[in-house]
């Protein structure tokens, strides 16, 4: 039996090391495009493959999708992560904790920056009603939300948070394309600490393709991505308030 701790991906059986991959290629449908996509798949290190699917997009361009077989196993005991696990505490709870530690409420801007016209991920934290049956920081008595909506820039970003003596900074990045989003996070960084105002407040970024350790790297406090709600995003930013407010006495 293998080791627990050395892992493949599942597909019909334990540890058969099965997966799925779509792709689109520059080619027509056909017998040499489908042996091209075989190739990439063997590039890739996998064995036993399938081209499941070959689908033609427009003139130039088929979508594949093709299985095969990954032979090598992981070890989990080599990989080390950055995680921000914590218990979400209930509305109830935050507003309680912020009453007590901070004595005061607390301000919070939301946006989607740069060209990013998406407001799904910031609505879903931001606004009264939430997502999935969990609310928004707009529920929370002790906090004042400013939800900026979308194709906001930095500037103007900072610039409202300032206005408003913002405690906190929330960032959504839904567009990712060629790394958009990676240069609208480091932009607003980088703006904050050229004003002085990346330690004044907290900042937090989240998206589909948003992790905390990749956050951490951009200089943020926190990043929150899929499967993660409001009650996790105010969790975060009440205690990390309330560790500033303990390491400067």
């Amino acid at each position: 039996m293998q080791d627990k701790n050395f892992i493949k991906p599942y597909g019909d059986t334990l540890n058969d090391g099965k997966i799925q991959i779509s792709f689109t290629l520059p080619l027509d449908a056909g017998a040499k495009a489908q042996a091209a996509a075989s190739q990439i798949m063997e590039k890739l290190g996998l064995e036993d493959i399938v081209i499941a699917q070959e689908q033609s997009l427009s003139p130039g361009f088929t979508f594949y999708v093709a299985y095969g077989s990954f032979k090598a196993a992981i070890d989990l005991d080599t990989i080390v992560v950055l995680e921000n696990e914590q218990k979400a505490l209930t509305i109830e709870e935050t507003d309680e904790l912020i009453k007590r530690e901070l004595g005061r409420k607390l301000t919070v801007i939301g946006a989607s920056t740069g060209t990013d016209a998406h407001t799904v991920g910031i609505d879903a934290i931001m606004n009264r009603k939430g997502f999935n049956g969990r609310f928004g920081l707009e529920r929370y008595d002790m906090l004042i939300t400013h939800n900026l909506g979308s194709q906001v820039l930095n500037e103007t970003l900072l610039q409202k948070a300032v206005q408003e003596n913002a405690d906190v900074i929330l960032v959504s990045q839904t567009v990712t394309q060629k790394d958009i989003h990676i240069h609208n996070l480091t932009e607003l960084i980088e703006m904050a600490e050229a004003e002085g105002l990346r330690d004044k407040m907290v900042f937090i970024c989240g998206g589909a393709r948003i992790t905390h350790e990749l956050a951490k790297e951009l200089g943020y406090d926190a990043g929150f991505g899929s499967g993660k709600y409001a009650d996790d995003v105010a969790t975060f930013m009440v205690k990390e308030l309330i560790r500033r407010k303990e390491s400067n006495f």
